[in-house]
Order: structure tokens, then C-alpha cells, then sequence
């Protein structure tokens, strides 16, 4: 369950829309983003634009086996101006979160999901942050650092226990062990969050630890401020201890764009 309260995710989802808005006009649609090699500006504008379409339409009731991500994106590609595209579909999508009830039946897709409205501002408020930090990056013409990241290290954390025990426990998703299961200890150091994660040969697994639980034995660890401990996690970069070489073993597999 996330941490972060629906008011502090509508925020920071409108927040890193402005920025993603203006940090495009500046750069411009052809240039390349660092962190996403194979997109250009433009192709990542279109992308977010169509996932804020898709989350509108999930929030209203809508099939996911009707519509998908890619079904959306040819009408940013013709759109005359992007950017005005996609912030059109993220005031869109703000104002179905705002008028949706707290208690609305909807699609949500990962593991132990907090309810239909709370979900989808989440999962919008830190895709949208981290796309945003890409298109910052591409205006910049290098990798970004934490200290280009504007979010608190609670929503970091938060963003980190989305992706360990919402994201990677999916079918197909997380990393795998290429031998013996093992057991990997993930730790925020400014927040003081901890989770467990057991990467096996067919599946990963993931557990947030209650403060009076010890460290397991033998685990190997993953330990950093949480904001470099997001971006790192999320192929973005972040300045964390590894001793024992997960993130090489875990940037394929664990990768979300």
C-alpha cells in the first residue's frame, strides 16, 4: 500500500506535467533522450500523453483488452503541437481522478494494488516524474543525478515499493536468478524503509520490512538516500552502495520505461 496520500500524488502529477510541458518546448521534439536511447523528446511525448489517455479511459470504466498504449499514439503523432497534446490528456485525467469517488471500481494491474482511484494517481504521479527527468536529461545532454529530482524522499520510497512489490512480482516482470534463488535487502537510509526481495529462477518476489525485523542473513544488499535509490532502480542513474552487483543483474529484467 502506498505511503503517499491521493492530495500529495495529484499534485506531484500535475507538477511533473508542467515540467515535462516545458522542458520539451525548450529542448525540442528531435532530440535524444539519454535515458531512453531509442526515443526521441517527441517519441517519449507521445508516449505519455497516450498513457494518460489510457489511464482516463481504465478510471472511466474501460476494457484493457479493448484499448492499449499503442492504440493511442497515432493521434499524437498527428497532433499539430505535441506538447499541447499530451498536457490536453493530463488536465483530462487530473479531472477524472478529482471528480472520481474514493471508493471507485476500476482496472488496476499491479500486486497488492491500493484502491482504483489512489492507483492511478500513483502509478500516473511517478511515471510522469520520471518521464519528465528524461526529457530534463535530454535538454541537458546527460544523465540525470537525484539532485535533478524535485520529489521528497517519501515519494521516493514510495516509487520503490511500486516497482518492488507492485511491478516485479507481474508474470514476465522483475529480475531472475540465472542460479540459485536468492535473497537481495533493499534499503532507503534517509526514510528508513526496507524491503526484502527473493529472486528465483521463474519468479521475484518482494516484501516491505517492519522496522523491528532484522536483517535476513546471507542477503546480499542494495542500500542508498531514497531518491538515488528510484533512479537507480529505475535505470536512471542514482549513487548507491552495491557490493554485490545486483543492478547489473537487475537492469534488464527489472526495467520499467
Amino acid at each position: 500500500m502506498t505511503a503517499v496520500d491521493l492530495d500529495t500524488h495529484l499534485a506531484g502529477l500535475a507538477d511533473a506535467t508542467d515540467r515535462l510541458v516545458r522542458w520539451a518546448g525548450e529542448t525540442g521534439p528531435e532530440a535524444v533522450v539519454p535515458t531512453c536511447p531509442d526515443w526521441t523528446v517527441g517519441d517519449l511525448v507521445v508516449h505519455q500523453g497516450a498513457v494518460h489517455r489510457w489511464a482516463t479511459a481504465m478510471l472511466r470504466g474501460g476494457d484493457p483488452r479493448a484499448v492499449d498504449i499503442p492504440d493511442l499514439e497515432p493521434e499524437g503523432r498527428a497532433a499539430p503541437d505535441v506538447t499541447a497534446w499530451l498536457r490536453a490528456g493530463a488536465d483530462e485525467l487530473l479531472a477524472t481522478l478529482d471528480d472520481a469517488p474514493d471508493d471507485l471500481e476500476a482496472f488496476t494491474f499491479l500486486r497488492e494494488a491500493p484502491p482504483a482511484r489512489l492507483f492511478w494517481a500513483r502509478r500516473q504521479h511517478h511515471e510522469t516524474a520520471v518521464h519528465a527527468l528524461d526529457v530534463l536529461a535530454a535538454r541537458e545532454g546527460r544523465a540525470p543525478t537525484a539532485d535533478d529530482a524535485w520529489w521528497t524522499p517519501a515519494v521516493a520510497a514510495d516509487a520503490v515499493e511500486e516497482l518492488l512489490v507492485g511491478f516485479w512480482p507481474r508474470r514476465g516482470r522483475g529480475p531472475r536468478a540465472e542460479g540459485d534463488p536468492y535473497e537481495a535487502l533493499v534499503s532507503a537510509a534517509d526514510t528508513g524503509d526496507r524491503w526484502l526481495v527473493a529472486v528465483g529462477a521463474d519468479a521475484t518476489t518482494a516484501r516491505r520490512l517492519a522496522p523491528a525485523d532484522g536483517a535476513p542473513g546471507g542477503a546480499a544488499t542494495l542500500a542508498g538516500p531514497a531518491v538515488d535509490l528510484h533512479l537507480a532502480l529505475w535505470n536512471r542513474g542514482g549513487v548507491v552502495e552495491d557490493p554485490d552487483g545486483l543492478l547489473p543483474r537487475w537492469a534488464d529484467r527489472g526495467r520499467v520505461v
